[in-house]
């Protein structure tokens, strides 16, 4: 059984954890309520409605967020000749090919991001039991593994985000930090919530977006309603 602070039980306390609180007044309370005394990231958890044992209902998409802490996104790139160049001018950090693969397999993972041309595949798949768990494989349904270098280089840069469902049919997402102000957090939650509506697979039926629950790192979760952004 998990134990938890002073403080923790002290914030759960005023929180009543079946009452669905309008977005605006959760993300004030969970600024006021946030007690680390790091900047903690506000996270998102989404109920879907499908069955994450069935592939065609597996859900995943991106998402640029409207305002982010600025930061360095380290991006890798498994390129050769022109695209490597491509990679080069739109600010990757790190360019290669069987260089960085043999770098990795050494155990380095200084990177946020990998693209890889589709020629690459080949020699990138020899990482995937070291990429794939740590969600840095590149993809071709996420757009990483892509001819057009330059433009995803970029995306990334600006804070294109990524999310998938869990084998529990629930997706986890950070849109924020608790420094962030109300106004700030509530507009990537926005652009977050609409892209994960657009992500709905065809197969699945009923209510999509079933339920979800804001809370900073350390935080107690606080019910809202994603149909008060949505509707």
């Amino acid at each position: 059984m998990s134990m938890h602070g002073k403080k923790y039980n002290t914030v759960k306390e005023q929180v009543q954890t079946e009452v669905i609180v309008p977005i605006k007044d959760a993300l004030d309370n969970l600024k006021k309520w946030a007690y680390a005394k790091f900047d903690e990231s506000v996270d998102v958890d989404v109920k879907l409605g499908i069955d994450p044992s069935k592939g065609e209902q597996t859900v995943r998409g991106s998402v640029v967020l409207p305002l982010k802490k600025v930061g360095e996104v380290r991006v890798l790139v498994f390129a050769k000749g022109d695209y490597a160049d491509q990679a080069q001018k739109a600010g990757a950090d790190y360019i290669g090919a069987e260089d960085l693969v043999e770098k990795i397999q050494g155990g380095w993972m200084d990177f946020d991001y990998a693209i890889a041309t589709p020629d690459l595949m080949g020699l990138v798949g020899k990482l995937a039991k070291i990429l794939g768990p740590r969600g840095l494989l590149p993809n071709k349904k996420l757009g990483t593994v892509t001819f057009d270098i330059a433009e995803t280089v970029k995306d990334l840069k600006r804070g294109r985000v990524f999310f998938k469902n869990d084998k529990q049919g629930f997706v986890h997402f950070s849109f924020g930090k608790v420094s962030f102000d109300s106004e700030k957090l509530y507009q990537n939650l926005v652009a977050f919530l609409k892209a994960l509506a657009a992500a709905k697979p065809a197969a699945s039926k009923g209510k999509f977006i079933q339920r979800a629950t804001v809370s900073s790192t350390m935080g107690v979760g606080i019910s809202i309603n994603p149909d008060e952004i949505l509707a």
